[in-house]
């Protein structure tokens, strides 16, 4: 596995986003089998690994950290923080909360769930609109300095608003959706900022939440508890008029030898030195696929084939429910 820096963090080229191990993606697995996952990917020599206070709430958080545990000198985990959580009930009110007091208690809980002294990367999950990001910013640089986490990052943040935390305590990652079905940090200003700071880049959903595998179609059918449900990007008929991205990747992949899904991850690997994505997957055969696609060079010919076959399609649905969209900071 080759490594990549965000900002001056080192860690893998891929990393692992392990909330679909318990949370938004049907049921959870097994607890030992998201063990046995999460070391699987270890062993393959993926360092950098992504969850979140959310994810449970708490379950994944504490996951990870025993997973994780065994291998803590060789690997950077990142956690998020900003939802109104109670840290001793797991009780959400579906609000945000980044109060400076509201983060210290946040930091002290997940401490304690990952078995860690120093959390390596530590996000703010969604801007709070309540709390001046400059604050934000100002306690995430006391925390670094008391030595509880040793990394500041945002997601899904405004190009302004990461100038402006950045101005108070340099930031290491930006996280927000990327993917070559939703591109608009290329639009709205985020990855140019990034360029411009220093400021590493973490797409999550990089393989569209599953669909830019090339294995969902219209007649895929999903679980309740499953947020592919209600997204309007899997509507049956979002779903029949997307797949004319799919059959792109697919012919991109047959030149290469490689999968839909190993092209889409290469692809994001291709736009930057400083781009991570984080796949994440319940299967040991996923995570393998996932992983050979940083073996897939794209030529610049390449490239500009599949932009240029790419500016042709109009993806149908939007990314998320508006319901979640409303907390990006836009």
């Amino acid at each position: 596995m080759m490594n990549r820096k965000l900002g001056n963090l080192e860690v893998s080229a891929l990393g692992y986003g392990c909330m679909g191990l318990s949370a938004l993606y049907g049921k959870p697995l097994p607890h030992q089998d998201g063990i046995d996952m999460i070391r699987a990917a270890v062993d393959r020599g993926v360092t950098l690994f992504d969850t979140a206070e959310s994810y449970g709430p708490f379950v994944n958080e504490r996951l990870v950290g025993e997973a994780l545990a065994p291998f803590r000198e060789r690997v950077v985990i990142a956690t998020k923080f900003g939802w109104n959580i109670d840290q001793k009930t797991g009780q959400r009110t579906g609000r945000l909360n980044s109060t400076p007091a509201h983060i210290r208690i946040v930091v002290e809980a997940m401490l304690s769930r990952l078995k860690v002294e120093a959390i390596d990367l530590l996000y703010q999950h969604r801007v709070d609109p309540d709390v001046p990001i400059e604050d934000v910013a100002g306690a995430m640089k006391d925390l670094i300095a008391a030595g509880k986490i040793r990394h500041y990052g945002l997601s899904e943040a405004a190009a302004q608003t990461i100038r402006r935390a950045h101005a108070v305590e340099p930031i290491t990652a930006i996280q927000s959706e990327y993917s070559i079905w939703t591109r608009d940090v290329e639009q709205n200003g985020v990855l140019a900022a990034c360029e411009e700071l220093g400021i590493g880049f973490v797409p999550w959903s990089p393989l569209g939440a599953g669909f830019l595998t090339g294995k969902i179609d219209t007649q895929t059918t999903f679980e309740p508890t499953d947020f592919r449900t209600n997204s309007p990007r899997f509507a049956p008929e979002a779903r029949a008029a997307n797949q004319t991205l799919i059959d792109l990747l697919k012919q991109a992949g047959e030149r290469k030898g490689a999968t839909p899904a190993q092209i889409a991850l290469a692809w994001l690997l291709a736009r930057r030195p400083w781009i991570v994505p984080i796949p994440g997957t319940t299967k040991l055969h996923r995570l393998e696929e996932n992983l050979g696609a940083v073996g897939v060079q794209l030529t610049a010919d390449d490239l500009r084939g599949i932009e240029e076959a790419a500016s042709e399609i109009e993806i149908k649905g939007a990314r998320l429910p508006e319901a979640v969209l409303r907390y990006s900071n836009r």
